[in-house]
């Protein structure tokens, strides 16, 4: 890929990335990126590296420092140490009438031959009863960990 974009620092943003990586204090993502920009620095105060080596040595791939510059020269040192929020929320695969006919189900009598319900037969059951065309065992595990049920 080639290099587009310049990184040039400020001595304060120098001073301020250097904290991020010294500090300790902040995410693995933000000393990755507070040291690539470091790494990538044009500037009066910096000696700057080959994106693939800065990629090497950070663990990272060239394509992750190239954003990360891109970034930066685009929208600033803030917006290039923060992770970039989610444009679409998760869409919930079932609702509150899900949840509510598995926490009846769940308290229900356990099927013949058995003491209780376990996550897999509650979820056998769901599909064999229509209720959904399928569903896996995490679901109904966190489904019935969110409403607070126990099957014991």
């Amino acid at each position: 890929m080639a290099n587009r974009y310049k990184v040039t620092l400020t001595k304060e943003e120098r001073e301020q990335l250097t904290e991020f990586a010294r500090s300790g204090k902040s995410t693995a993502a933000k000393f990755i990126y507070a040291r690539a920009l470091l790494l990538c620095d044009a500037g009066e105060f910096g000696d700057p590296w080959k994106v693939a080596d800065v990629a090497s040595a950070l663990g990272v791939t060239s394509r992750t420092v190239e954003h990360l510059k891109q970034r930066f020269v685009e929208e600033g040192l803030a917006a290039a140490l923060a992770r970039k929020p989610h444009n679409k929320p998760r869409e919930s695969t079932f609702d509150g009438e899900f949840d509510a006919r598995l926490t009846a189900l769940a308290c229900s009598q356990a099927p013949d031959g058995y003491q209780r319900w376990t996550v897999r037969l509650l979820a056998d059951k769901l599909v064999e009863l229509k209720i959904v065309d399928s569903v896996s065992t995490m679901t109904v595990q966190r489904s019935l960990k969110k409403t607070n049920c126990s099957l014991i």
